[in-house]
């Protein structure tokens, strides 16, 4: 929870509620000297900005204190999956249908593996509708009437068990290597990119994902908080997941080959959270993470953390 929040915080509930970072009203830190500190609005404002998407790069999170919203606890969500071969279909009415969503309904969409281990390739739409019941029927009645699905779980279903729908695919033990970036825009060259990358992925466990940014999560000025991401549009993410070490080299490469094809549609910006560890101390890659805020965070990091204690991490260098 920590990670995630210090480092934007997408999630269902992005468009309603905004980002973890925007809904963080207070933190408690222990510092590069060993200060135990407080931030929040009223206190140490300048560490209570960078906390808010700068990560870990600050001192050690010891609590969080948050503001909370009523959800559900019965809401509308689940997932749609389309043969593969209805891939380009299915994302140009994803396309289609973000391209005007009330802030309470949130839809990723994304190629991925069947998730009985048979390896069927599917392309399918997830959702989380953050209203009332009726309200969520009406807004996901086109995702269910879209194509010829060949499974369709969306329906009423508590809140706290959308967080874990999708828990089977990623198994205690596997091995992961993701890359992600911001696109710019999301045209019908860039479903063929992924249609034709998703074909030859080496495990029956990796997928391509799309992310959609919009709601309240992009009312926050690029600066009022560290994390800078506030345009509405899309997250690419390409995710290699395996489980035996042998089969590691060619995950990877399958990864970043889908991920440099997808390079002609990207955006400047990237999500901290997932970049990965061979990113760290890349200091292009810290600029796409936190763009016009990096000075700013360098001159807390300086405040803060002058000889770098905390730099395991992507890393803000002081």
């Amino acid at each position: 929870m920590g990670g995630l929040t210090l480092g934007g915080g997408l999630g269902w509930l992005m468009g309603k509620h905004g980002m973890a970072v925007d809904n963080l009203r207070a933190v408690e830190l222990v510092t590069a000297a060993g200060e135990v500190v407080r931030a929040s609005a009223d206190e140490h404002p300048d560490l209570f900005w960078a906390v808010r998407g700068g990560g870990g790069n600050f001192g050690v999170a010891t609590w969080l204190e948050f503001e909370l919203h009523p959800v559900g606890p019965t809401v509308v969500a689940g997932l749609v999956a389309h043969p593969f071969a209805a891939a380009r279909d299915v994302l140009r009415f994803y396309r289609d249908f973000t391209s005007k969503l009330p802030d309470e309904l949130t839809v990723f969409a994304g190629l991925l593996h069947a998730p009985d281990g048979s390896g069927t390739k599917l392309a399918a739409i997830l959702t989380c509708h953050a209203g009332g019941l009726e309200s969520g029927a009406a807004a996901v009645a086109p995702i269910k009437s879209f194509g010829t699905p060949v499974m369709d779980v969306i329906g009423p279903m508590p809140y706290t068990a959308v967080n874990t729908m999708v828990d089977g695919g990623f198994p205690k033990g596997a091995l992961n290597y993701w890359k992600s970036n911001f696109l710019t825009a999301l045209p019908d060259a860039a479903f063929d990119t992924m249609i034709e990358h998703f074909a030859t992925a080496p495990s029956p466990m990796s997928g391509l994902l799309l992310e959609h940014f919009h709601g309240a999560a992009t009312r926050v000025g690029t600066t009022e908080t560290a994390f800078p991401h506030r345009t509405v549009g899309y997250n690419f993410l390409a995710v290699g997941e395996w489980m035996d070490a042998a089969d590691t080299k060619a995950n990877v490469t399958w990864t970043r080959r889908a991920y440099d094809a997808m390079a002609p549609h990207f955006g400047h910006g990237r999500y901290v959270n997932y970049l990965n560890a061979e990113e760290v101390g890349d200091g292009g890659t810290v600029e796409a993470a936190f763009g016009p805020n990096c000075k700013r965070l360098r001159e807390v990091k300086r405040r803060y953390d002058p000889d770098n204690v905390f730099h395991l991490n992507q890393n803000v260098k002081p």
